[in-house]
């Protein structure tokens, strides 16, 4: 009997779950293209998008030019932005050999988010969203911790940003959406805790940055962040700060 061909496939956003147990197949290769993928260099995507384009889709863009997926699904829906759409027509004209299928995750079945909650390593546990999107199962019962600072907002390009957080930080903003695999899901996206300091971060350029600053002015304890491609000395500098001022 012959096997089935491996087939590489690049995700973009969060694809719907009908997605993702399609392609929980052992021939079929994911990758992650929203995350930086080994030593591929973000300045492959300057003839491609603008520099005002944030770090996430320029990552997007570089990977898929390098990695060469056989398909690539890329949520251009109000779960992930109007951006990705373009991105998903740049993808189209300039791979021709890649089949690029946009999709609309509009799920609203609630997972859960344990890893949000729990008490980790900020950086593990943000690694450990975003490798749950490419499973269909139900995430794993773990403890809730008792949280003293806050962090909203989108997975960072660089994660070394989230080593400066304490392991009883929260998460919230559209990190928790995508644990929750609602990534279309405002409610629990403007949701945040007003009795902890939490940091307000979006990719600079990013759309979400609107949200981020608007709700950081709510916030009766917040920091405000955006930075682009890399977490420089500047922003790590801010939220070490903030968290130290706040007691942390």
């Amino acid at each position: 009997m012959t096997k089935p061909r491996t087939q590489r496939v690049g995700i973009v956003g969060v694809p719907p779950l009908s997605v993702i147990k399609a392609l929980a197949a052992p021939h079929i290769t994911i990758y992650d293209l929203d995350e930086p993928q080994g030593k591929i260099d973000i300045e492959t995507a300057s003839p491609f998008l603008p520099r005002v384009y944030c770090g996430i889709l320029r990552t997007v863009i570089a990977n898929s030019l390098i990695i060469r997926p056989d398909t690539i699904y890329i949520d251009t829906g109000p779960g992930k932005c109007d951006c990705a759409v373009h991105t998903a027509t740049v993808l189209t004209d300039s791979m021709p050999e890649t089949r690029i299928i946009r999709t609309r995750n509009q799920d609203t079945t609630d997972f859960g988010t344990p890893l949000c909650r729990t008490r980790m390593n900020l950086l593990e546990k943000m690694q450990a969203i975003t490798a749950s999107v490419q499973s269909p199962t139900p995430h794993q019962e773990l403890r809730p911790c008792s949280p003293i600072a806050g962090f909203w907002g989108v997975p960072p390009r660089d994660f070394s940003l989230l080593s400066l957080f304490p392991d009883t930080t929260h998460i919230y903003g559209w990190a928790r959406c995508m644990e929750n695999k609602t990534p279309d899901n405002l409610k629990l996206e403007l949701h945040y805790n007003p009795d902890i300091p939490t940091v307000f971060f979006a990719q600079s350029f990013c759309a979400k940055t609107a949200l981020a600053r608007h709700l950081a002015t709510k916030h009766p304890h917040a920091l405000y962040l955006d930075c682009d491609v890399t977490a420089g000395n500047s922003a790590k500098a801010k939220i070490q700060a903030f968290l130290e001022l706040s007691g942390i």
